[in-house]
């Protein structure tokens, strides 16, 4: 990248995919449905935004719990006990990405971690954009928690791609800064599910076989722009925010394929209008990518077989 950096992000292609869109909740395939819904409930802070009466009586279909922070759900648990673990080194999900409205709302759900779950911290950093921090749940997924600085603040190099690297973030530090005073050691702010601070899906990195065939798919197929790449990973989005889908292949290089496994069920993304999921519907037919749509929803797979769901938002 260039060491000068200007204040303006390159000018979006006018093929891409539309400015306004987004992500929505990730589907996880979990083995233990109540493990994994205390940890994103109990430990990650979320409300339980729906789930099964009697979990019993489901015996047509997986039970299903919905999490989220006020009415926007984040992250969906399918229980599919039996599926089997992902094996090492097959393609997948990296991280599923939660940005908070603010850090006092990021540094509550640390708190909560280092109290009820420790062994889970994976580590933090300064990204420039963000200030993020690192878990990963019961059943091996990853997770990312982070506050994203105001656009204003971030940088671009002179070919228009946003500055990003990873610095030290010292999470004592960021606590001492940001956790309310009345914090408690349960839930900081000391308020009942449902009136936490807001939080959504910021972005979802995936594990790939191959980066610059996954550039093909997200970027020329789907339309996204690229934003940044450094450390072998590509960061793509729309309508200049610094990523809404990362790729890499640190340790999937040569990935095929992936078999029907535990962890990533769907990554879920909202265009702004109906007219968009159409129009993507004719950029992957263009590009013979199969699909389906049921009126709703736009379903598709990327080359390792990360199910992908379109809607307008």
């Amino acid at each position: 990248m260039s060491t000068h950096p200007v204040t303006t992000p390159a000018a979006p292609r006018t093929d891409a995919i539309a400015a306004g869109t987004g992500m929505d909740a990730v589907t996880l395939l979990v083995g233990d449905l109540d493990t994994q819904e205390r940890f994103y409930r109990d430990v990650l802070l979320l409300d339980v935004l729906e789930q099964p009466v009697d979990r019993l009586a489901a015996t047509t279909r997986p039970d299903v719990v919905t999490l989220g922070r006020g009415t926007t759900p984040l992250v969906v648990l399918r229980h599919t006990p039996d599926l089997p673990p992902a094996q090492r080194g097959s393609a997948g999900l990296f991280h599923t990405a939660l940005v908070f409205d603010d850090r006092a709302g990021l540094a509550t759900t640390i708190a909560s971690l280092a109290r009820h779950a420790p062994q889970t911290y994976a580590g933090s950093a300064d990204h420039l954009v963000s200030q993020a921090f690192y878990v990963t749940d019961p059943e091996g997924n990853g997770v990312e928690l982070y506050w994203d600085r105001p656009r204003a603040e971030w940088a671009f190099d002179a070919q228009g791609q946003v500055r990003m690297d990873s610095l030290r973030l010292d999470p004592n530090e960021f606590l001492r800064a940001h956790l309310p005073d009345a914090a408690t050691p349960v839930d900081p702010f000391g308020l009942a599910a449902g009136t936490r601070p807001g939080a959504s899906v910021g972005h979802v990195h995936l594990q790939v076989g191959d980066v610059p065939a996954a550039r093909g798919f997200y970027v020329d197929a789907l339309g996204f722009d690229v934003m940044a790449e450094f450390h072998g990973a590509l960061f793509v989005s729309a309508g200049g925010y610094h990523h809404h889908v990362a790729v890499n292949s640190w340790s999937t290089a040569g990935a095929g394929p992936r078999a029907s496994a535990l962890g990533l069920g769907e990554m879920a993304i909202l265009v702004p209008t109906a007219d968009d999921v159409a129009a993507l519907g004719d950029r992957l037919a263009h590009a013979g990518i199969p699909s389906r749509h049921d009126g709703l929803t736009l379903t598709f797979a990327d080359p390792w077989r990360n199910v992908i769901a379109v809607t307008a938002g």
